[in-house]
Formats: structure tokens, sequence, C-alpha cells
């Protein structure tokens, strides 16, 4: 079987394209970007953050945060966001459409701003907010078979999540669970995935 190109990965499945509605979504809006590395065997870039940081310090993360009130949309505020915290920049970063909104376990509704990136990118990492960054081969993060799931209990709760092992990472939560949406979309259309 032929490896996941990055073209079979843009033409697998369609993203949502990005809201165009004039009225704000309602309550605490963040978005993240969720970037694919262009190589010839495509990869995603994904962050370790600081353990310094006071939420879900130490943890895999794609780069993202919290709306501003400047950011003219949630692909504004991803783009800043990733600028921010590993220096990519805006203008360096193709979009190709959104996922679906998830609610993070502290109350923000996060909308996954999917964007293709070049290789040759030199990450200039923020360490107030970012440890490291590394790249997991795409076809490698899209194998559904490599998501367990798992039930956590917080304030009387329950609450599914996911989680898998990379190297020596552990991906879990709303960073897996964004990963096995995205791997979904393909899924449905190419049985591939569901293999080891």
């Amino acid at each position: 079987m032929n490896p996941l190109s990055l073209e079979a990965f843009i033409t697998r499945f369609i993203l949502q394209q990005p809201e165009r509605s004039s009225l704000p979504p309602a309550g605490r809006q963040a978005a993240v970007l969720v970037p694919v590395v262009a190589r010839e065997t495509p990869g995603l870039l994904l962050t370790r953050r600081s353990r310094e940081l006071r939420k879900h310090a130490g943890q895999v993360a794609f780069p993202g945060g919290m709306q501003d009130a400047s950011d003219a949309s949630l692909v504004a505020t991803a783009l800043r966001e990733a600028h921010e915290e590993v220096g990519i920049a805006p203008d360096e970063v193709k979009v190709i459409g959104q996922l679906a909104p998830v609610t993070s376990s502290t109350g923000f509704r996060v909308t996954p701003v999917v964007g293709i990136i070049s290789p040759d990118i030199k990450l200039q990492i923020n360490p107030d907010e970012v440890e490291s960054a590394f790249e997991m081969p795409l076809e490698e993060a899209l194998r559904l078979n490599r998501y367990a799931s798992l039930e956590i209990h917080r304030a009387g709760q329950r609450h599914p999540v996911w989680l898998s092992i990379y190297q020596e990472y552990l991906v879990w939560g709303m960073t897996a669970g964004i990963i096995r949406s995205l791997s979904q979309q393909i899924a449905y259309q190419r049985p591939f995935f569901y293999e080891s």
C-alpha cells in the first residue's frame, strides 16, 4: 500500500470552511493550528507545553489559545497563537479548512484550523509557553487504532477522553480527540487507517 502523500491527505476528505457568520459564536472562543508539514511523507507538528504554565503544563498540544478582541476570526486566532508560540508567521501557513469545534475541559469552544506549512520553516519556540516541538508522521497520527478511550471523573461528571503514545510523548485529551476527528474523515473513505 502506498504511503499517505500530502495530495492524498488534502483530497481524501472535505474540511469545513471557516465560518463566515457576522455574528460571533456564543461563549468563550479559542482556536488551535493543526500544522501539517509538507514533506514527501507529511508530518504533523505538535508541541509540548511549558511545565511552568498554570494550566495543562507539560501536555502535548497544538499551538493555539484564546481569541483576542483584535482577532478578525478564529483562523486569525490560530495563526497569531502559532506565531507567538513557535514562530510560524501567518503568511507561512496555507489554511485548507477547519474541523468542527470542540469544548475544552476549561469551557472554551476550540476551533481546530488545519494548515499546511513548509518543512523549511525554522521554529522559534517561546519558552514561556512551549518546552519543545516535535513532528509525528501524519500517516501514523491518523491511524485510528492507535487511540484508546479512557473515562475520567471530574467534579462528579464523567468525561470520555482519547489517548495515545508516540515515542516518549503522551498525546491525550483534546489534542488526541482532534487528531482522531481528522482521521475519521479519511477512515470512512480509506479503510487502511483501521489497520495496524
